[in-house]
């Protein structure tokens, strides 16, 4: 039974009260009539829904964010249009991850860019073991904008900060890597390593049973009494000496020839989001704090020259620039 359907999305029932959201844009990048179904999704899940999974049997689970739509508003100024676009992202995301109700990806073959990040949006990412997931921003220039910069914090170096003196640096040079270098996994079990898949989450190794499987994630969730996660000072900062260290270290890589100026002012903007920006000393912060953070930064990236550039050369030749 079908709920709510446009060009590039539909809502269907899957039975036993849990919704599947299907994508069929090109490509399954995200654009606006996908986030008007995400929106009638949400709604559902604070109503009598059991859960949500979001996945589909197309070519590829979602290729990121439809970018032309981007880049044309960019090329003509339309700032206003281009935070719209990352404020309802990261908006959308933050209310599949704070709904009432446990929602489950389902990615196989291409997760990137906006696709890994609502994978990592979703309470429990259900993975075809052939899934190709990275967060690929950085190629185009900009940093992933819709919570992808900020989950990686999250997952993979607060954990460890709950403990006292522990040094942080080891697990933000990995994540800096990963995203800094637009890192692909070539498998759910590589997702796993990067950092994109939590050790909760789920590989499936026939793609015939991966949506079954992910409902069936959704009911176990519900039956054993889900409540959604805290989103408030959970994400750690390591503040400005470690940012200064990043620096330094981007600095030198720039020195050495290795990237780019342009990839040095990415790496920077991708940098202080990673340590929380220009904090005094380390702190526990609010998952918005993070958000507002990577919008800031996609905005003033997206403003460059050189980016467009590498966006509109991505566009016609599909590999990045390196300028």
């Amino acid at each position: 039974e079908t709920i709510a359907e446009n060009d590039s999305a539909s809502l269907l029932d899957m039975g036993d009260g849990v919704l599947l959201l299907e994508f069929h844009s090109k490509m399954n990048a995200f654009d606006a009539d996908i986030f008007a179904v995400m929106q009638t999704a949400i709604e559902r899940l604070h109503g009598s829904a059991t859960g949500l999974v979001i996945g589909n049997e197309g070519p590829a689970f979602c290729a990121g964010a439809n970018i032309l739509v981007m880049a044309i508003a960019a090329q003509s100024g339309q700032w206003d249009e281009i935070e719209t676009m990352i404020k309802s992202g990261q908006d959308a995301f933050m209310a599949l991850r704070t709904a009432p109700k446990p929602v489950v990806t389902a990615p196989f073959n291409y997760a990137l860019g906006g696709g890994a990040e609502v994978c990592m949006a979703s309470d429990r990412i259900v993975a075809h073991a052939e899934t190709y997931m990275g967060l690929v921003e950085v190629g185009i220039g900009v940093i992933p904008g819709w919570g992808g910069t900020k989950e990686m914090v999250r997952r993979n170096i607060s954990p460890h900060m709950h403990a006292t003196n522990v040094n942080p640096t080891p697990y933000l040079r990995q994540v800096f890597e990963t995203v800094g270098f637009a890192k692909v996994a070539e498998s759910a079990a590589q997702a796993r390593d990067l950092g994109f898949l939590a050790p909760a989450d789920r590989i499936v190794m026939n793609k015939r049973h991966l949506l079954a499987e992910a409902k069936q994630t959704v009911l176990t969730m519900a039956d054993a009494g889900y409540t959604p996660p805290t989103v408030t000072g959970n994400v750690y900062a390591a503040g400005r000496d470690v940012l200064a260290s990043v620096r330094v270290e981007i600095y030198s890589l720039h020195a050495g020839g290795f990237i780019s100026e342009h990839d040095a002012k990415v790496a920077g903007k991708l940098g202080s989001i990673l340590t929380g920006g220009e904090l005094s000393e380390p702190a526990w912060m609010d998952e918005q704090y993070f958000l507002d953070l990577e919008r800031e930064a996609f905005l003033s990236l997206v403003a460059e020259p050189k980016t467009q550039e590498r966006i509109w050369h991505f566009l016609q030749n599909g590999k990045p620039l390196r300028n």
